[in-house]
């Protein structure tokens, strides 16, 4: 018994003494914790106020858009596009087309390529790119379009049979 004793005795004098000898490297360790912990909250808290500040200019594009003010409308729309909101960016651009608001085709393809540079799901891209030659087949270059519909129909994507059912018609 009294040696159960000792041995409790002597790890905690063993803790005690490791934690005195280590004291610098728990302390830095444990502001990192801390820190990276805050870090990460104050990240997500930035994003998701970003998110929000997003949608309400969406929503003030369409109120816009509503009231006639398209002048207003565009400008908010393209801030939009340029945000690098996977969900916002893409809206944003499908108002446009859908509200015939931009006729310059030349800044449409701007919006398109940058679109297709964003950080998205493969699915999302495959969609955009689908968009783009529909728009270039409808407005502009005809031959340009099929190309891009023959190659989506060539890939793996989830829409090839709607390129394909496009192209043989």
């Amino acid at each position: 018994m009294s040696e159960s004793l000792e041995n409790k005795i002597d790890l905690k004098d063993r803790i005690i003494s490791y934690l005195k000898e280590n004291k610098r490297k728990i302390i830095i360790v444990i502001i990192f914790v801390l820190l990276s912990i805050f870090s990460i909250i104050s990240f997500n808290v930035y994003k998701l106020n970003k998110n929000e500040l997003i949608s309400e200019k969406f929503v003030q594009a369409k109120l816009l858009l509503q009231n006639e003010n398209i002048s207003e409308a565009n400008k908010i729309l393209e801030e939009i596009i340029f945000s690098k909101n996977k969900f916002y960016s893409i809206l944003a651009l499908n108002t446009i087309l859908d509200s015939n608001l931009i006729e310059d085709k030349i800044k449409i393809i701007e919006y398109f390529k940058f679109l297709e540079k964003m950080n998205i799901e493969e699915e999302q891209k495959d969609l955009i790119v689908f968009k783009k030659a529909l728009f270039l087949i409808k407005h502009s270059d005809k031959e340009k379009g099929y190309q891009i519909l023959k190659e989506i129909s060539n890939s793996e994507s989830s829409i090839k049979f709607l390129a394909k059912e496009i192209l043989d018609k």
